[in-house]
Formats: structure tokens, sequence, C-alpha cells
């Protein structure tokens, strides 16, 4: 019998804890005090006069918000101004990425428009007019005077910016207003104050539709379209939006029928029964052929089922048992059972309601019950903005960062849409960075590409790469077959991102079967990541790449490479190093490293910019005998994960070395001769709210390392000699089937 290698465990014993010094020399600075205190002063002073002039009924218990810009060299949380905020009595509830033209930059250099951060401060009016009395008197040198010289602009914050979109000119809309929340005491201290404001506009609202998540409140409001505008005016209204609809659930095209024979269903039970998985979508059909392996539940509330959605809900479900058919080879046995819950009914964008009513049951599912694999291949039928984050991704995100679950989650069809105008962007919440965003490959074979209509990237900063891959999802050429009808079983040809989705999953739930208790969910989703194929397709279109077509891609080594993963924890603030195994004697010729670190972290959604809240930035080590410096203590670092070494602007390190970024993966070639006792130094860097911060757990988190030399015949059996009382064969606890 052939030999089977297994990827390898344990990765993480042969990690340590190491000291690594940090910090560098004074930072430059754009601008002096008095030139600060200048430039700033008359922009305080048009703000306070606005915030004056606001009504006092749009000022719950006489606050008021306006906007604070940092000067793009200081949005790294360790310049945040907090003795400007702590003196002047102003909170910061929120921010905004933003690209500005600084007047200044240090070190002469000249003015370059820049990302940086828009703070929204909250106080009462008499806050903003104290700092404009104390500003003159504040001395140089202080703490406040060196925050006050981090700041580029001061302005109020109008009711024009905080409109998001078209909003109709007549008639009755419903709302999605978005509100700066006190969540100290789990419920927003100044809702009333809102509901008497908008009954003061003739608006009558319980205001009983909301979600929390973060430092926001999204609440549901019906109201006369000519009244958005004094809506708005409420001074701690953060957005305003006419409410999405939902995604119309249609294949991204349609093709005549498969004329086939009736589908022999397999009478197989599950692979593994422990293993729970949940789809939300529009439900199963009356005498479905799943009954073996799906179990259709309606969420208490939910309306009469609609047999277009059924339909949708069926084809969901038979990708997640299946993958797309083959019509000449049997169904494969499916690696778990799953819960479909029917959250939609009604026709979609009839009910002006129905945004909110479909998260709401999906929340109290997730609440009520602890799932392995969660699929939503629905969605608000609006794309991710840069400055804002909707309430589908900031209530689910919030969820998946406390649940060891893994969220599947369709970016969307509309990659055909208007590119100017970013109409073909991914589509709330596949912008969740706890949630593995999938879209759409047009074959499963050699030579694939985007299929046209899969929504395109990039995401928000962070979560920048969404699409995290891509999946055959079907294309006119080669549609996706799926087991539809009821009582006699058909195929049935279709497409679209709300297949490729499931499909992608029933991967992620093999692994889980073929390897049970010794790979964690969060394992599976950095080697789902981890083997995708490489290509020359952009990010933006294809994510990391198209996700393997067999498990044994996955988990089978070749005798000239090897696969090895770790999974723990580091504690904030810490170093860990992460040996790469290599044989003894180095390598002969090139050798190829390819490595995937993902984890799991709370969100801020109403700092966007600064949206996740664990950074893991990681050093490469290639060659522990080279170092520039006589005094120096680790090894000379390369780049990996990015395009540019440490040590560079916090914008620069955003865009191009994916600091803050909860997914990392890279595929590097070397030299035999540049690697000795290669090592990743990875570092937990914590924030809350865009500012320093120490929390007080440990972060857990995946890494899977792929070293491959064609130069080495036996790489495999060497590495697994070398560290045989560290290392283990992750063998299978059910056979996988031998490819043919």
């Amino acid at each position: 019998m052939a030999k089977t290698n297994f990827l390898l465990g344990k990765g993480e014993r042969l990690t340590e804890d190491v000291v690594v010094r940090s910090g560098g020399g004074p930072k430059a600075q754009p601008y002096t005090f008095q030139q600060a205190r200048a430039r700033l002063a008359p922009m305080l002073d048009q703000t306070v006069s606005q915030i004056r002039a606001l009504p006092p009924e749009a000022c719950p218990q006489g606050k008021a918000v306006a906007a604070v810009t940092l000067n793009p060299e200081f949005i790294a949380k360790s310049y945040f101004p907090a003795e400007l905020f702590r003196q002047t009595g102003l909170m910061p509830v929120g921010s905004k990425p933003r690209r500005v033209k600084p007047a200044q930059r240090s070190k002469g250099r000249p003015p370059e428009e820049a990302l940086t951060t828009e703070l929204f401060v909250m106080g009462a009016k008499e806050d903003f007019a104290r700092w404009q009395a104390a500003l003159g008197n504040w001395a140089e040198g202080t703490p406040v005077a060196r925050d006050l010289m981090t700041v580029e602009e001061i302005a109020p914050q109008t009711v024009q910016e905080k409109m998001k979109g078209a909003i109709p000119k007549k008639g009755t809309t419903v709302f999605e207003v978005v509100l700066h929340a006190d969540m100290l005491d789990g419920e927003h201290a100044m809702l009333p104050e809102f509901r008497n404001y908008l009954r003061r506009l003739g608006i009558e609202s319980g205001l009983n539709k909301r979600f929390y998540a973060g430092g926001l409140c999204f609440v549901e409001v019906e109201a006369p379209s000519a009244l958005a505008e004094q809506i708005a005016t409420f001074s701690i209204v953060r957005a305003l939006r006419q409410m999405p609809p939902l995604r119309v659930l249609q294949p991204a095209f349609r093709t005549s029928g498969i004329p086939s024979a009736t589908v022999n269903m397999p009478a197989a039970a599950a692979m593994d029964k422990k293993i729970k998985a949940a789809i939300f979508d529009g439900g199963l059909l009356p005498g479905h052929p799943f009954g073996a392996w799906a179990s259709a539940h309606d969420v208490p509330g939910v309306g009469p089922a609609v047999d277009e959605f059924l339909s949708h809900g069926t084809g969901v479900t038979s990708a997640f048992l299946f993958g797309p058919v083959d019509p000449v080879r049997p169904l494969p046995q499916p690696y778990a059972d799953v819960d479909h819950y029917r959250v939609l009914d009604g026709d979609p964008g009839q009910n002006l309601h129905e945004l909110y009513e479909v998260l709401d049951r999906i929340t109290g599912v997730l609440d009520s019950r602890k799932y392995d694999f969660v699929n939503l291949s629905i969605g608000p039928s609006l794309t991710v903005e840069d400055d804002d984050v909707h309430a589908w991704t900031a209530v689910l995100d919030d969820r998946l960062a406390r649940v060891d679950t893994l969220a599947a989650v369709a970016v969307g069809n509309n990659g055909e849409g208007d590119e100017e105008l970013k109409l073909n962007r991914v589509q709330v919440p596949s912008d969740c960075v706890n949630a593995l965003a999938v879209g759409a490959a047009d074959t499963p074979d050699a030579g694939w590409a985007r299929a046209p209509y899969s929504s395109v990237g990039p995401g928000r900063s962070p979560g920048l790469v969404k699409p995290d891959v891509v999946q055959f999802g079907g294309s006119l050429q080669r549609p996706f077959l799926v087991v539809g009808g009821g009582a006699k079983p058909a195929l049935e040809a279709t497409g679209g991102t709300s297949f490729a989705t499931p499909s992608t999953l029933r991967l992620g739930a093999g692994i889980k079967a073929h390897f049970g208790d010794s790979i964690g969910l969060l394992a599976v989703r950095t080697l789902l990541i981890h083997s995708t194929e490489e290509s020359e397709h952009p990010h933006r279109e294809v994510g990391w790449g198209r996700v393997a077509q067999d498990i044994q891609d996955i988990v089978v080594c070749n005798d000239d490479s090897v696969r090895v993963i770790y999974q723990g924890d580091i504690s904030p603030t810490k170093y860990i190093r992460a040996p790469i195994p290599l044989p003894d004697g180095g390598i002969a010729g090139n050798a190829e490293i390819t490595a995937t670190l993902c984890y799991k972290c709370l969100t801020d959604p109403h700092h966007p910019g600064n949206y996740t809240r664990a950074g893991l930035e990681v050093t490469f080590r290639p060659h522990d005998g080279k170092f520039k410096r006589e005094d120096q203590i680790h090894p000379d670092s390369r780049s990996f994960f990015s395009a540019v070494d440490h040590g560079g602007e916090e914008e620069e390190l955003r865009r191009d070395a994916w600091k803050w970024e909860n997914c990392l993966h890279a595929r590097r070639t070397f030299r035999g001769t540049s690697l000795r006792n290669p090592c990743f130094d990875i570092h937990y860097n914590a924030r809350l709210e865009g500012r320093n911060y120490t929390p007080p757990g440990k972060l857990p988190y995946a890494l899977v390392v792929s070293v491959r030399a064609k130069g080495i015949a036996d790489l495999y059996d060497q590495v697994v000699r070398k560290y045989a009382t560290q290392l283990e064969p992750l063998r299978p606890v059910v056979e996988i089937p031998v490819r043919t």
C-alpha cells in the first residue's frame, strides 16, 4: 500500500517566547505648537459657532458632535490624542477613514494626499466653548500641546455628510438611522430623547427594531422622505440612508434543464454526525430529497413561503451536501448534517421592513444554538462602503468573534455593475472580517477565472482582501448542477455565488469530518485559504485564489514538500517565534515557502478604519547567522507577507504590510543557501477604538506553513524524522478517498 504523507500537526510545540525591543527616536512634527494653534483656532471658532446654532431639541442632554481630523502622520494608535480630549471634556464616539492633503508634512516634504482618521467627538456645547477659551492659554511642551500638534482639522459634522446615498424626494420611506450609542449600561441612554425629537417632527416611532454593535445603534425609522434632513440634524445621528432591500434571490443566469434520469441519492448517513451546520435561506421544497441529512426549520415569526425562495434554498442545501454535481458520477456521501432555517418570506422589496426582520431571525437562532459551520447566501442589496459599517456586518462580526464558528458568506452577483460607481463591489455582509467571503469561479477545471457576475473587491481596510476565496459557482458554458425538485429529484442547472459559498463550506466540513478534534475551525479556515491555487488574477477579483478542488490537495503532501499547522494563542504585547521546519543539511537549489496566518478578533464598527481590535505583526527571519549590526540581538529580517519592511509610515504599513488584517497569506521563493533555521516572529498588537489597549486574554491563532524543495525528493520524510518528538502527522479518523 502506498505511503500517504499527511500534513503535520502540533507545530505550536516548536514555538517559544522571545523578547524583541521596539521603538524609534523622537517623532518629527509637521507643525510647531504655535503653527498648530494658529491654524486650528479659526476652525474651532467656526465649529463652536455652528454648534451653538443647533436647536436645543436636536442636542440630547445638551450634547453635540464635531469632527477632529488627525494629521496623516499621526494615525497610529500610540499617537491617539487622549490628553487633548481629557482636558476638553470631549468623548471620542467614533471615527471614519478619510483622505486629506495636509497643509504641511514633517521634514520639509511637499504635501500630498494621504489616508488619515476623522474622529467624531461628543460633548456638551459648553465643553466646546471651554476648549475655545482655553486654547490661547495652553503652554508649549505640555502633553495637551503635543496632542494639539497631531490635529489637522476641526469642523462641525454637517447634515449632508450624514446622508448616505439617494434619498427619495417624496412619499414615506423606511430609513436606517445609525446613532452614536452609549453602551455602558447596555441600552442607549439617549434613545428616549431621539424618540421625543421624532415626535416633535410628527413622526411616531417606537424605535423597537434596532441592533447594537460596538458603539453604534442601528435603528429603523419610517418617516416622510421630506423630513430626512431634519432627522439627520439630531446631533448623535451618525448616518441616515434609505433602508436597503434584500438581494433578489435569482440565479446569476438561467439555462435550460438538464435531461437526466432520476438522481440516485446516497444511502450513507453523514460522515460526521457530531458536526453542527446551519443554512439561513429561503427554505426547502416540500418533499425535498435531503431528509436523511437536512432538517427544515421555519424561524418563529416568518411568513408564508415563496416558491422561488424555496428553490433557491434547496439548491444551496444541495451545494453544501454534495458540491457541484457531476452527472456521470454517483453523489458523494455528505460530510455533515445541516439545519436549514427559512428566514425569508414575501416578495423582495415589497416589505420595507424585511432587512431588519431577517437579521433578527438569524441572530435569534445564532444566540440560541451553537453551530460549527454557518452559510449565508443572502444579505442586503448594498455594496460595502469604506467609511461606514452596515448593521448586518457589525452584528454578525461581533457574534462570530465570540464563538468558534466558521461562517461562509456569498459576496453577491453584481460583478457586472458599474465599476466607476463601485456598483460591482462585494456586498454586505461579506465584508465581515470574522467570516469567509466567497466569490465564484467560472469552471472547476484548469484555466479558471472569476465568473463575470461575481462581485469584486477590495473590501474595507481592515478586511482589504474580499472575497477571501473563489470557488466554482457556474457559468453559461459550465453551469453549477444541483439536486432539485421534490419526491423525484432531478438535476437543475444554475449558477451564482449563492452556490459557490456552500460548496466551499462543504470542503471545510470535510476537513473537520476527516480530522475531528485535532483541527479547530480557525485552522480549517486557514487551511482553505492556504491551499488556494496560485494564479495571476488580481486579489480584487479572486481574493487569495480558488480553493482546492479536492481534500487531498489540502491535507496530503508530496514527497518533496511538507505542510505544518500551528494552533496556539499569544498574550497581548508579546512575541512568539515560530520556526519553519527544514531538514538537516539545508536546502539544495530553491525552496518555496507558503504561509497563512488567521485569527478572529472583536471589532469596533464605530471606527471603520480601525475596525479590528487585534493585529498580529509578523517578522520573517530567513537565516539565523546573518546580522547587519554587531549589537543586533535577533537575525536580520526580510519582508514576507508585505511589499515593504517594517518601519514605514502607518498608512504605508496598512496598505502594503497588511497591518491589522486578520488574514495573511503569501508564497515566496528563496535560494536554499539563504535559509538557515528560518522563523516567523509574531507580535500581538492590540488596540481599542484606535488607541492603545491591553486586553485581558490571549488571542487564538492558526498558522499553516508549507515548504517545497524540488531538489530534495524525500523532504517530507527528512522533516518527519528530524522533528519526530514534536510534530505529528495528522491521521484522519475516517479514510480519505483515494484520487483516481
